[in-house]
């Protein structure tokens, strides 16, 4: 058995030399006069090394008893060497670590190989929907029961999708935190039978009568709601541009206001494209804006342009408008008639068929293909090689202009919008 006195008396020599106690420990002496603990045993066959410290620093009993732990740990048929390392990585990451932290680390991990705006809405949903009932929670402590609550207040509000949504992207955070050592299992993978099932995938609703379209808006900007949300109707209604496309919009993108040939420069992150070609300007969407839009996005400068969005949240001013905001507008406007009938997504297909309508009244067959262009409806398989962004601009200017005619006939002014009630 070693004795502390031999320990303190060993000298550097020629060649290292070990000091035995028992058990496998012993002191290894450096040519130079460091000594370290360390500890000999055989796992799966082989023979295998374990660090203890470095002595004083570490005394000799603290090193017996590093050595009795990782006995046991033998016994339970484990490998302590893989133990310390996973113990290592945890101390590294923050054993301690909330659900929040660990969460926004998964998040800034995975973000490079993301759009930016699934990026935006990822931890936006989590910050909405997860941290403020778990987030400030150690993660090694969140048990099934604690997650299920946090997502029946999802379902409570009848977002089941998001529900489903947001319980994936905690199992993959509980993933990330079981491979740093932060906790064991997984539950949001208990709780995903417990959820209510997803419902069955609908069409989009759209009116397509240009007459109830007209009234679709009359109604809405009749409401008493936030004229921006009503001017973000108004310009996805002129634009026919996806929903996430408007709420997304910087006043950045937007080209040439005050010229004869304004447009909306949408960045290719945004588009509804493979994520291979999301960072390809070549994929970027040029939308040639009407005179009315072109009043909508001037409407809506005095409230928002000192602001990155056009539109932004209610609560968070430098992030994009909810995704909920114009279609609860929507939803609500005269009554709820319009609820299953139209929603902000619709508008494409308003602007599709009376738009391919008229093209029939005006015996005009190869605006078709215009049409598809301004919806930037370019099929998948063929997208690579066969987008033209500027194609038959002048005439899709021109269809924009149409298209704005008969859409606000008779409507006020965007900037009436600024004067009316507010919610």
């Amino acid at each position: 058995m070693l004795t502390d006195t031999q320990a303190k008396k060993a000298k550097g020599g020629e060649k290292p030399y070990k000091l035995a106690d028992a058990g496998g420990l012993f002191l290894l002496v450096s040519t130079t006069g460091n000594r370290s603990w360390r500890m000999k045993y055989r796992f799966a066959g082989k023979e295998k090394l374990l660090t203890f410290g470095i002595y004083p620093d570490v005394s000799l009993i603290q090193a017996r008893e590093k050595r009795e732990k990782a006995k046991a740990i033998l016994r339970d048929g484990r490998d302590p060497a893989v133990e310390k390392k996973q113990e290592a990585a945890a101390r590294t990451l923050g054993a301690w670590n909330t659900f929040e932290a660990c969460a926004r680390a998964w998040h800034e991990l995975n973000r490079p190989r993301w759009s930016a705006v699934h990026a935006g809405n990822v931890i936006v949903s989590l910050e909405n929907d997860l941290f403020p009932s778990i987030g400030a929670m150690p993660i090694k402590d969140i048990t099934e029961a604690l997650l299920l609550e946090a997502l029946r207040k999802v379902e409570r509000r009848g977002a089941i999708e998001t529900a489903h949504r947001i319980r994936q992207r905690a199992s993959d955070v509980f993933a990330y935190a079981a491979a740093g050592g932060m906790r064991s299992g997984d539950p949001a993978a208990v709780v995903k039978s417990l959820l209510k099932p997803k419902p069955k995938a609908t069409k989009q609703p759209a009116l397509t009568n240009l007459v109830e379209c007209r009234q679709l808006i009359a109604d809405v900007e009749a409401e008493n709601a936030s004229p921006i949300t009503k001017l973000a109707n108004r310009l996805i209604a002129l634009t026919a541009v996806r929903s996430a496309v408007q709420r997304h919009c910087r006043w950045t993108e937007l080209e040439g206001l005050e010229s004869e040939n304004p447009i909306w420069r949408v960045p290719p992150g945004t588009m509804k494209l493979a994520l291979r070609l999301k960072d390809d300007i070549e994929f970027e969407h040029i939308v040639p804006l009407s005179r009315q839009a072109v009043e909508a996005i001037e409407a809506v400068r005095p409230l928002t342009g000192h602001l990155p969005f056009l539109f932004p949240n209610d609560r968070h001013a430098h992030r994009p408008m909810s995704e909920n905001a114009v279609r609860a507008l929507i939803i609500r406007a005269n009554g709820a008639i319009y609820k299953h009938r139209h929603c902000a997504h619709g508008w494409r297909s308003s602007f599709s068929s009376v738009m391919n309508e008229w093209r029939r009244r005006e015996g005009r067959p190869d605006d078709r293909e215009v049409i598809n262009l301004m919806l930037a409806h370019v099929a998948e398989d063929k997208v690579e090689g066969a987008y033209n962004r500027a194609a038959h601009m002048e005439r899709r200017r021109e269809l924009a202009q149409v298209w704005a005619n008969l859409i606000l006939n008779d409507a006020p002014p965007a900037v009436s919008l600024l004067d009316g009630k507010r919610n």
